[in-house]
């Protein structure tokens, strides 16, 4: 696999600062110590849920005909990855609610909890071995899927399930957990949803981390240009740690402890902030707290418009007793911590019951300008207003979103939740694909296909 010339010596700086932790991310990489189903983690990140309550005690198989539905999307993998062989896992709920797997010759497995309240391992073959490099395979997806993934994995993944009480609930490989038994493999997966109706909505997302690089191409039956998500380029996880790394250099903030690394001592994934504080959340505890005071202390005596990018039209905002209040809105918005930065879902960024239009339109715009840092300069008074070429443009800033936009092929996939909040009919970066009437979905695992 290639890696940079930078990219090997600093490794070999990160290797000698962490000889002597069995963890270590002090101005190194953060390392992967996969351990056994004792460590696995249940959390609301890394769970599906089934809403359908299971009476048996062991996985059931199915063949296609048992839930055969009157469409069919056609999955076609496509190994363009230059390291060892490649699986893929098809999982999600079916029409039911059920979690399910489709194999390689179109069984359907339906795990079992046995009623165990602690994770037990799933023991059936769930991989589907892709075929080498430069070549594809393509099965048939004939039922819905809902809530789907499709994962990619060098190596096999480790999939358990646990009775939550109302329900079986699939426990997923983690990215935050160091020790999850899959916590050194390169693995990513895509976020898939085929309806009843035979629409499909396919997703490449880098708001939790970037591992497998993934690209995507959707072809439809009536024709006309296919859609493509070309995703990251193919080295994207080695330059992205390689530009985390120069970013600790410049800082001094621990951004290269996001990069994460398996049992070879090579970078597998990269761990966006909001999961890594996760992890390490003292790293970057004060890393936003002059920009947000200065960003209080000017629009106490300047005001703030947010265009809600909806009839409500530009609301007017200001800081009063250390308090963002915005014209008819319900509530006002305390200054933000790290923590609620990284994630723009808590603090003054979490939604609350009963929250007005005006709030639930301000929540994403403000969260975006943070992340962006683009409230305090020029023209940064009214958001959503610039474009991507002035985004990242002052520090502090969101360094991992500003490497994965310069990393990416065609500027498709967030990189932090409201990545889609822009200036009005300027650039979509969403990385999804979606039809109504799809033929073929095509996933390129390790690099975008050609141009």
């Amino acid at each position: 696999m290639h890696q940079p010339i930078l990219l090997s010596a600093f490794i070999g700086i990160a290797s000698s600062l962490r000889l002597n932790a069995p963890i270590a991310n002090e101005r190194g990489f953060t390392i992967a110590q996969p351990g056994s189903i004792k460590n696995v983690v249940v959390t609301s990140s890394n769970t599906l849920n089934s809403t359908h309550h299971n009476t048996l005690s062991k996985t059931k198989l199915h063949g296609w005909n048992d839930t055969i539905s009157t469409h069919s999307l056609s999955l076609e993998l496509y190994n363009n990855y230059n390291g060892g062989p490649i699986n893929a896992y098809i999982q999600g709920l079916d029409s039911n609610g059920a979690i399910v797997f489709i194999t390689s010759n179109g069984t359907l497995i339906y795990p079992r909890s046995n009623n165990s309240s602690s994770p037990i391992e799933i023991k059936d073959n769930l991989a589907i071995p892709l075929r080498p490099k430069g070549q594809s395979l393509t099965l048939n997806i004939t039922i819905s899927l809902t809530s789907g993934r499709v994962y990619f994995s060098e190596g096999n993944l480790r999939f358990f399930m646990i009775n939550l009480g109302a329900g079986d609930g699939l426990v997923q490989p983690s990215v935050n957990n160091l020790h999850d038994p899959s916590a050194s493999l390169n693995w990513g997966f895509i976020e898939l949803t085929f309806l009843k109706n035979g629409a499909l909505y396919a997703n490449i997302s880098y708001v939790d981390f970037v591992g497998l690089i993934l690209s995507m191409m959707l072809s439809t039956k009536n024709g006309g240009t296919p859609q493509i998500t070309r995703g990251l380029r193919a080295n994207a996880v080695y330059d992205l740690c390689e530009g985390l790394f120069n970013q600790t250099t410049n800082d001094g903030y621990l951004w290269l402890a996001m990069c994460v690394v398996g049992k070879t001592g090579d970078p597998v994934r990269v761990l966006s902030p909001n999961y890594y504080q996760r992890v390490y959340a003292a790293d970057f505890e004060d890393y936003w707290q002059d920009y947000v005071d200065t960003v209080w202390e000017y629009y106490s005596s300047h005001t703030l418009a947010i265009d809600t990018q909806t009839p409500l039209g530009e609301v007017k905002c200001q800081v009063t007793n250390d308090t963002l209040f915005c014209d008819e809105d319900n509530r006002g918005y305390a200054k933000p911590t790290a923590s609620d930065i990284w994630g723009c879902n808590s603090g003054p960024f979490g939604l609350q019951e009963g929250d007005n239009p005006v709030h639930v339109a301000v929540i994403p715009r403000l969260c975006a300008a943070f992340v962006r840092s683009t409230l305090l300069i020029q023209g940064g008074d009214v958001q959503p207003r610039l474009n991507s070429s002035y985004h990242y443009s002052v520090s502090p800033t969101h360094h991992y979103s500003r490497l994965v936009h310069e990393l990416q092929v065609d500027g498709r996939g967030y990189a932090f939740s409201y990545d889609d909040v822009n200036p009005n009919g300027h650039e979509d970066v969403s990385g999804l694909v979606s039809s109504g009437n799809p033929d073929t979905l095509t996933v390129y695992v390790g690099g975008p296909p050609p141009n």
